[in-house]
């Protein structure tokens, strides 16, 4: 069941009111009496928690964070050395 936010017309109030989707609009205002206008909100977000989800699970990754392909043997042993050598001069 939503809940809807109205507005009167004359005395200005803002208030929410709880009721199910089948349910006529209020038309009076609690404070005053008067005439109220039902106002169009953006609603709330939706969050989904766990696994199962395409932005956990199935979301690709960056360009600069693709792993070399465990078939390309070659390139994969050029960037162990290229590592290695970069510690190795860091480290002198």
């Amino acid at each position: 069941m939503p809940t809807y936010d109205y507005k009167c017309e004359s005395c200005k109030n803002i208030f929410e009111f709880f009721q199910n989707m089948s349910d006529k609009p209020l038309s009076k205002c609690p404070k005053c009496k008067n005439k109220v206008r039902r106002l169009v909100s953006g609603g709330s977000g939706l969050i989904f928690k766990g696994s199962g989800f395409y932005l956990t699970d199935y979301a690709k990754k960056k360009p600069n964070e693709k792993e070399p392909k465990k078939t390309d043997k070659k390139n994969q042993k050029k960037l162990k050395k290229s590592k290695e050598t970069k510690v190795n001069k860091n480290n002198i």
